[in-house]
């Protein structure tokens, strides 16, 4: 197999149209153009991701986004090896709108075909940021995911814990709406909680008392309403420095949750003796610099390397979809053009399903 390979790669899962070319020189990966036009003015008005909004805007931008990522890295369809898409899991609308693309451009130009499990393009990207070997531990906490993986290979990962109810990412973005705050929740959340009192309002810490990995979040946020209205009830509002200290606390919870988690992950993972123990984070909430830090301090007691991918690479792009694909690639992996959008797809196929469907798209 040759030691150069070019992909092209196509992201469509839920409310971003991405499209990415990546090159596999040698065992490094190069993001040579990544493309990624976003909807949130499109969702602004309705508190959440509208999927047919939603897979109309993919319809309608997938072609320009492959377009312009290829202008960017100044290649044609000729210097393409082959197209590597997300085939699930998401919302899907988006997810067939970019299969169906995909299967257009590898039909039309006489390219391999490779579907990616849009959860796996996250859980490999390290390996083309960092080049890590297997296993690594792997936390992937975003708007509509939250799991703990061990990567063992490139389709073979183990899930030990995972949310039952709304992803953290959710959990920010429906407190945000609670107190009035912009969306995406996440940014605005962290923005208040920075000159807020974390321990003004006690907030629960869910499932701390099961030995597992899994986690909880609807609770907490339940908990914060409350708070919230009990504040209003009192003050005839919600004062500015109160909806802080709301924010605070929240936050405060979610870190001690996520740190905990993580813990037992880590003992877990640690049994495998691996030579150079990693923790690897991906998805829009590793950017908040609390959640941040508190998985950094719980890698150090482990004495793990903390990773954290740039966050262009963590949030939803079609970058770690083309590294996935090239990776799938080279183990033989190929698809033909009866590949299916799957709203549901989960990566450790022989962990129970884990339950909710969030708005941000299906759990896996």
């Amino acid at each position: 197999m040759t030691d150069t390979l070019t992909f092209l790669g196509i992201e469509s899962s839920c409310d971003d149209t991405a499209a990415a070319i990546v090159r596999l020189s040698g065992d490094r990966g190069e993001v040579l153009a990544t493309v990624v036009a976003g909807q949130t003015e499109l969702h602004a008005d309705f508190g959440g991701v509208v999927p047919e909004i939603a897979a109309r805007a993919h319809a309608e931008k997938l072609d320009i986004c492959v377009e312009e990522a290829l202008s960017a890295a100044n290649l044609t369809l000729r210097d393409i090896d082959a197209v590597a898409v997300t085939a699930g899991p998401g919302l899907i609308g988006g997810v067939m709108s970019g299969v169906m693309c995909a299967k257009g451009i590898a039909a039309g130009a006489g390219l391999p075909l490779v579907g990616v499990n849009h959860l796996a393009g996250h859980a490999l990207t390290p390996r083309l940021t960092d080049g890590i070997s297997f296993p690594y531990l792997m936390l992937l906490v975003s708007g509509g995911h939250c799991q703990f993986l061990i990567a063992h290979g490139v389709d073979r990962f183990e899930r030990l814990g995972g949310t039952i109810d709304d992803a953290p990412g959710e959990a920010f973005d429906k407190t945000a709406k609670l107190l009035a705050l912009s969306q995406p929740g996440g940014p605005s959340v962290e923005r208040e909680a920075l000159s807020g009192d974390a321990k003004r309002f006690p907030m629960p810490r869910p499932l701390l008392e099961r030995p597992d990995c899994d986690m909880s979040f609807s609770g907490l946020k339940t908990a914060l309403l409350r708070a919230r209205d009990a504040v209003i009830a009192e003050h005839g509002g919600l004062p500015a420095s109160l909806r802080s200290d709301l924010c605070a606390s929240f936050q405060a919870s979610v870190c001690a949750v996520l740190a905990e988690k993580t813990r037992r992950a880590l003992r877990i993972y640690m049994t495998l003796n691996p030579a150079n123990p990693v923790i690897a984070v991906a998805g829009g909430v590793a950017a908040n610099k609390a959640i941040r830090h508190a998985l950094e301090t719980v890698s150090d007691e482990f004495g793990a390397r903390f990773l954290a991918p740039p966050l262009a690479l963590c949030t939803d792009n079609a970058a770690m979809i083309a590294w996935a694909g090239i990776e799938r690639y080279r183990s033989g992996a190929r698809d033909g053009m009866d590949l299916s959008a799957r709203p549901r797809w989960p990566l450790d196929a022989r962990a129970p399903a884990m339950l909710g469907s969030g708005k941000k798209g299906a759990k896996a």
